[in-house]
């Protein structure tokens, strides 16, 4: 128990079990596993959001080794959206195959296999891992509900269409917060005491509520019709994620202590937010909650691989 994946994944693992129990004994339907999700999306996330990027100045971080990331999450985000369609199912599970674990696992499991410096880098990494793909699957979320709802129009109801899911996208429980709480950093004031507490003790609220939320939707899906689309989201999130980053990294003259840990957060399992997402959206819920159970239990062999091969990588 004292390996850094196996103390970072099982808890995760813990806590979907926990509401996999809860939903299955009949605790929380799953009309009040939907209204905790509005809950944890309207509240608990901007939370989260606003309160880590007020702690985040830009112009001190290192960017090359997210770069490395960002061009492997750009490959598989938009081939899975291409796959899917550019849809809100597509946009759903694009996300599903690129957005990992960073919080609850990523942080504990970095910080105790790689240390300060490798969390360094991972906080680097979360902050453009969380404001470049929870705004972009905002946006096209946003674009595919209006064009599903208004069909297809000439161009002028295109441009207002556009226009709209800008708006819709920018004043959005995601987005806003994020980008309040980087212009709220470059102030240079810290957030009193009666403000930070709460917004803190909100947050940490988060992950544990969103993995709770994944075992009650596992409690209430037929796994067995989900598999296939699973294990194809399961591959590309653990296994072919971290691949393109190895290989993008070392293309960008990326090396050492940095490129190891983009590769190891590349591998981790897909991260709750995606689950949220798919049930704010009311869209492919069943098989990103499939997923995210899934990935977080195959990551049991699949992290310690990738952290086994990453060491073999140039240290320079």
């Amino acid at each position: 128990m004292d390996h850094p994946v196996v103390g970072s994944l099982v808890p995760v693992i813990a806590l979907i079990a926990a509401g996999y129990f809860a939903g299955r004994r009949g605790w929380v339907g799953s009309a009040g596993a939907r209204e905790l999700s509005s809950l944890v999306f309207l509240l608990l996330t901007p939370a989260l959001l606003f309160r880590t990027m007020s702690q985040v100045k830009p112009q001190s971080l290192d960017f090359m080794p997210v770069g490395a990331y960002f061009v492997a999450v750009t490959l598989v985000f938009f081939a899975t959206a291409a796959a899917c369609g550019f849809n809100r199912r597509g946009a759903v599970l694009a996300l599903t195959a690129t957005f990992s674990n960073t919080v609850m696992i990523g942080i504990p499991l970095v910080s105790l296999a790689y240390g300060q410096a490798g969390l360094v880098t991972l906080f680097t990494l979360y902050t453009l891992h969380t404001v470049l793909l929870l705004t972009c699957a905002t946006l096209l979320l946003e674009l595919a509900v209006l064009r599903e709802s208004r069909g297809r129009g000439d161009a002028g109801s295109l441009t207002r269409s556009v226009t709209t899911a800008f708006r819709n996208a920018l004043f959005h429980p995601v987005p806003l917060p994020i980008l309040l709480g980087m212009a709220f950093a470059q102030t240079g004031w810290s957030l009193p005491a009666v403000v930070d507490t709460p917004l803190q003790l909100l947050g940490s609220a988060f992950g544990p509520m969103a993995l709770l939320l994944v075992g009650l939707t596992l409690a209430h899906t037929p796994l067995a019709r989900q598999l296939r689309g699973a294990l194809a989201l399961v591959a590309a999130k653990n296994l072919l994620m971290p691949a393109l980053v190895a290989a993008a990294g070392l293309a960008l003259g990326v090396s050492g202590l940095p490129l190891v840990v983009v590769v190891v957060v590349a591998s981790l399992p897909a991260g709750a937010n995606t689950f949220i997402f798919s049930q704010r959206y009311q869209v492919a819920e069943d098989t990103v909650t499939a997923t995210v159970g899934l990935s977080t239990l195959i990551a049991l062999v699949t992290v310690p691989t990738v952290m086994l091969l990453v060491s073999l990588l140039p240290a320079a």
